[in-house]
C-alpha cells in the first residue's frame, strides 16, 4: 500500500492563512506532521479530508467524539430540536432535562449551571470557590491543564529547569502575553504527592484545590492509593472546596466520572468534551448550598450561548447513550484491545514505551521505562520521535494525537481496532 498525501491539505491550508492566522482557529491544531488537515466529512470512527483520505480517528474531536462522528441518536434529536428555534436567550424544557439527567449521573450534582465551554467552566468555578470560601488562592497541578485562560494558564508544560524545585515549583506560563500577575492567587504543587498537599493546604488560605481526577491531558495516570480521597480530608480539614475538573475524564471513564470510576466525589466539579459529543457545552456541577450561590449570593455566571437549544438536546442524547448498561463495558474492552496490540506492536519492534489508560482513552508514553506517576516524569517523553510516529501511522490511514493521547469512541469496532493495530505495527517498526 502507497503511503496517503496530504498535498490538498497542504494547499488548503495555505489558501486559508490569508484569511485565518495560521490557516486554523486553535493553536492546539498546529504543530502536527505533515501540517494541519482539512476534512470533508465525518462518520462512526473514520474521517475523511479533501485529498479523498480515509483515516481512522483517535483525535474525536480532542475528546469530545465518545459516539463516534455524527451518530444517529445526536442528529436526530438536534434536528428536532432546531424546529423549535435555535437560541432563546431564556430557558426551555430541553435545559432543565439535560440538567436533571447530569444530575442523576454525576454524583456531585446536586444543582447545574451550563457554560459554553470548559476554559469557561473553570472560571465559574473558581470565582465560586472563592466567593463561598472568602479567600482567593487556588492550588493547581503541574501539567494538568484547566483552559486557555491567564490565571489558570501555568505550569502545563514547563521544562525541568523553569519548574524548579519539586517541593515548590515556579509558577510557568505556557503563553507569551500573559499576565504575571495573574498567577498571583495561584500555588504550584506536583500531584500526586499527599504530604505536601497537606503541608500547604495546613497554611489556611487555601479556597480551593483543582485537578484532573486522573492526570489526561499530559498522560494516562491515575491517582495513589488514597490520594483522591486524602485531597478531600485534607480540604475539608482546613477549609478549602475540591474541583474536579473532569473535561475528559467526564463520561468517559464511566457514566458519572472519574468521581464515580474512583468512588471519591468532590465538592464541586466542571464537565465539558464528551458530554454533547461535539456540541459546545460545558456545565459547573455541585451541592444545592454552594451551587445556589450563584442564585442568591451575589455571585455572577453569565454567557450568552450558556444551554443554547441544540447542545442541550446534544447533551440529552448522549448522555442518554453513555448511561446506557453495558456502554462503559464495551468502550473499556475496545480500549484494552488497543492498548494490548499496541504494547505488542512495540514490543515486536523493540520500541521502548509506558502504555497506560483508562475507559475511552489511552496514552503512549515513547521513551518511557517506567510507568509515570506525576508530570515530571512525563519530561522524559522522546516527544520528537513520538510525532515521527504519528506521522507514519497518517501515512497508513490512522490519525492520532501528537501528544500521546487516544481517544477510543464506541464505534470503534474490531475490524478497525485491528486494522489500527496492524498500521501500528508498521510504524513501529519505521521508526524504530
Amino acid at each position: 500500500m502507497s503511503p496517503l498525501s496530504f498535498q490538498k491539505s497542504e494547499n488548503f491550508i495555505t489558501e486559508a492563512s490569508s484569511y485565518l492566522a495560521g490557516g486554523v482557529s486553535s493553536n492546539f491544531r498546529l504543530g502536527m506532521l505533515p501540517g494541519p488537515l482539512a476534512f470533508t466529512k465525518a462518520e462512526g470512527p473514520i474521517l475523511h479530508d479533501v485529498d479523498g483520505n480515509r483515516l481512522i480517528d483517535y483525535y474525536l474531536g480532542m475528546g469530545p467524539m465518545i459516539l463516534g462522528h455524527n451518530p444517529e441518536a445526536v442528529h436526530e434529536k438536534v434536528a428536532a430540536s432546531m424546529a423549535d428555534g435555535i437560541l432563546f436567550g431564556g430557558q426551555s424544557k430541553l435545559e432543565v432535562d439535560a440538567a436533571k439527567l447530569l444530575c442523576e449521573i454525576a454524583p456531585v450534582a446536586e444543582r447545574v449551571r451550563f457554560s459554553g465551554s470548559g476554559s469557561e467552566a473553570v472560571q465559574g468555578v473558581l470565582r465560586l470557590a472563592r466567593a463561598a470560601t472568602g479567600r482567593t488562592k487556588v492550588i493547581k497541578f503541574e501539567g494538568h491543564y484547566h483552559g486557555w485562560f491567564d490565571n489558570v494558564l501555568w505550569s502545563n508544560a514547563p521544562s525541568l529547569e523553569a519548574a524548579g524545585p519539586r517541593e515548590a515549583p515556579n509558577a510557568t506560563p505556557l503563553s507569551k502575553g500573559q499576565e504575571e500577575a495573574a498567577s498571583s492567587g495561584l500555588v504550584v504543587l506536583p500531584w500526586n504527592d499527599l504530604d505536601l498537599l497537606k503541608a500547604r493546604l495546613a497554611e489556611g488560605d487555601i479556597a480551593a484545590v483543582i485537578m484532573e481526577p486522573a492526570m489526561c491531558n499530559s498522560g494516562a495516570i491515575s491517582p495513589r492509593d488514597g490520594y483522591l480521597e486524602g485531597a478531600k480530608e485534607a480540604c475539608e480539614k482546613n477549609g478549602s472546596l475540591l474541583i474536579f475538573d473532569e473535561t475528559i475524564t467526564g463520561f468517559r471513564l464511566s457514566p458519572g466520572g472519574a468521581q464515580q470510576f474512583f468512588g471519591v466525589t468532590p465538592h464541586l466539579a466542571t464537565f465539558a468534551k464528551a458530554m454533547a459529543n461535539g456540541f459546545q457545552v460545558a456545565a459547573i456541577t455541585g451541592p444545592k448550598d454552594l451551587m445556589e450561590l450563584f442564585a442568591t449570593g451575589g455571585v455572577l455566571h453569565g454567557g450568552t450561548y450558556n444551554s443554547q437549544l441544540l447542545s442541550m438536546a446534544a447533551t440529552i442524547a448522549t448522555l442518554e447513550s453513555v448511561s446506557a448498561p453495558g456502554f462503559h463495558d464495551d468502550l473499556a474492552n475496545k480500549s484494552n484491545k488497543l492498548q494490548e496490540g499496541i504494547t505488542k506492536a512495540f514490543a515486536d519492534a523493540g520500541v521502548q514505551a509506558s502504555i497506560s489508560g483508562f475507559p475511552g482513552f489511552i496514552h503512549i508514553g515513547l521513551g518511557l521505562t517506567e510507568k509515570p506517576q506525576d508530570y515530571r516524569d512525563l519530561t522524559a517523553l522522546d516527544k520528537a520521535r513520538y510525532r515521527e510516529l504519528c506521522h507514519a501511522m497518517l501515512k497508513r490511514g490512522v490519525r492520532a494525537l501528537e501528544r500521546g493521547a487516544w481517544f477510543v469512541s464506541s464505534t470503534h469496532t474490531d475490524d478497525v481496532l485491528d486494522e489500527t493495530i496492524a498500521a501500528i505495527r508498521e510504524a513501529a517498526v519505521e521508526i524504530a
